[in-house]
């Protein structure tokens, strides 16, 4: 079993910055890819960014390329995502998953191809 824990997450104001973290219990953490999705109110979950087992290989959703980055501490058991000039669309519950495949080369951003998730952190931009 894998137990993932987000925090972070909270209120800032468009423009600012948020730096989410997501915590992995569990001996192999530095063998899997890891991922960050987002859902807002009455919407499907959606890929924001994702790291390979390495750090070598990293994705980005369009809607956060340039504003948004991954990276991970496989010393620590943990991955991050560093938000810069939020954005009001930004207001999302964050999540981060494992990948299923261990050692996957690259990065997926399928939500089918992560199998365990934390309990999601709640980032809120105002204007």
């Amino acid at each position: 079993q894998v137990q993932l824990v987000e925090s972070g997450g909270g209120l800032a104001q468009a423009g600012g910055s948020l730096r989410l973290s997501c915590a992995a219990s569990g001996r192999t953490f530095g063998s899997y890819a890891m991922g960050w999705f987002r859902q807002a109110p009455g919407k499907e979950r959606e890929f924001v960014s994702a790291i390979n087992w390495s750090g070598g290989s990293t994705a980005y959703a369009d809607s956060v390329k340039g504003r948004f980055t991954i990276s991970r501490d496989n010393a620590k058991n943990t991955v991050y995502l560093e938000m810069a000039t939020l954005k009001l669309e930004d207001t999302a519950v964050y999540y981060c998953a494992k990948d299923r495949f261990a050692t996957r080369l690259g990065v997926t951003q399928r939500v089918q191809d992560y199998d365990y998730w934390g309990q999601g952190t709640q980032v809120t931009v105002s204007s």
